[in-house]
């Protein structure tokens, strides 16, 4: 749903300062799903069974059917595209191969992955309506989004993965005192979020990247020290940090990914930003199979760092140059090679 949410968000707030406080709020919303997932998940698993988790979607489901027919607004692109179906299936292949390379540890699937991603470029190359639009990543603040996206996705997705493993396993703690430990975490995205949205929209992306990727940088760092008996006000402390660092970085990946875009590609544009945020969570995932201990904790630090070297590098004049050269490209028509 989260590309769906970028795309809808990006077509009805097309005002630069507005489409950032509105990413904003959307990640004080992620923060109250954050906060209340673990904490309502906790309860219902512990009163009425783990299966219960997941039929609480369907009246949440119904309620979002309910309300996007009534208030979301109808859009659509003035160059309607084609279907891409064996460009989303090399896709797949390639996000497969690499997940499970990494929680097998087995080379010859990264060599597989490798002809995955070979064939997926390719293909899309020259399709005339390719699955992902290829020409975005002559933008290198779209590309620096798209790389923002899967650094801080996988620092969130190995962080919520490996710490409910560690305060269940190792503290043997309860669902729901697992999920009250969150709060700190979901406290910190609900506050700074929106408040990102508004730093975005004055001062442009660069302080929230410094801020969020230094934040989550020493939120990595301290868990490296990580021991079964970590005092609770120090896993507080480290969760509180590790919120407002993510907190920072939403509403910035989704405005560069944007920036210069013409408005017929934005959503698509804001799209594939979005389906990097997942990407991400998936690697992230991946990471905690493949690495334990301090060396996770490490190469989590290292995507936080790169986080605020790219949200440098996008900022420059350089970058800048190379967004304002592809956006008439995008303008055009894709020309036809191969259907």
């Amino acid at each position: 749903l989260n590309p769906v949410a970028m795309s809808i968000i990006t077509t009805t707030f097309t005002g630069r300062v507005e489409r950032a406080r509105a990413v904003g709020v959307w990640g004080a919303v992620v923060g109250i799903s954050t906060a209340l997932g673990p904490m309502v998940g906790g309860v219902l698993i512990d009163s009425l069974g783990w299966q219960s988790v997941f039929w609480i979607n369907l009246p949440i489901v119904a309620v979002a059917f309910a309300l996007t027919t009534i208030f979301v607004p109808e859009s659509k692109s003035a160059n309607p595209r084609g279907m891409d179906p064996i460009g989303q299936l090399l896709a797949i292949a390639v996000l497969f191969t690499l997940v499970f390379g990494l929680i097998e540890g087995k080379p010859a699937v990264f060599v597989v992955a490798a002809a995955a991603l070979a064939g997926f470029l390719w293909h899309e190359s020259r399709h005339r309506s390719p699955f992902i639009d290829l020409r975005f990543f002559r933008s290198f603040p779209f590309s620096s989004a798209t790389l923002i996206a899967v650094c801080s996705f996988a620092a969130l997705g190995a962080f919520l993965f490996s710490m409910s493993m560690y305060l269940q396993g190792a503290r043997h703690f309860s669902a729901v005192h697992t999920g009250l430990l969150y709060l700190p975490m979901a406290l910190g995205m609900l506050v700074f979020s929106p408040l990102s949205g508004r730093l975005v929209g004055r001062y442009g992306t660069r302080p929230s990247l410094l801020a969020s990727g230094s934040l989550m940088a020493v939120s990595a760092v301290l868990l490296t020290l990580l021991r079964a008996d970590t005092p609770i006000w120090q896993l507080v402390i480290t969760f509180a940090l590790f919120g407002i660092g993510f907190g920072m970085v939403n509403a910035p990946i989704t405005t560069t990914a944007v920036s210069g875009m013409p408005l017929d590609r934005a959503g698509a544009a804001a799209a594939v930003a979005s389906t990097s945020r997942q990407v991400g969570v998936s690697l992230g995932v991946a990471l905690c199979g493949a690495l334990t201990g301090a060396g996770l904790w490490w190469t989590i630090s290292g995507f936080a760092v790169a986080v605020i070297g790219l949200g440098v590098a996008a900022t420059t004049d350089w970058a800048y140059r190379s967004r304002d050269r592809i956006a008439p490209l995008l303008e055009q028509k894709v020309p036809v090679h191969a259907g």
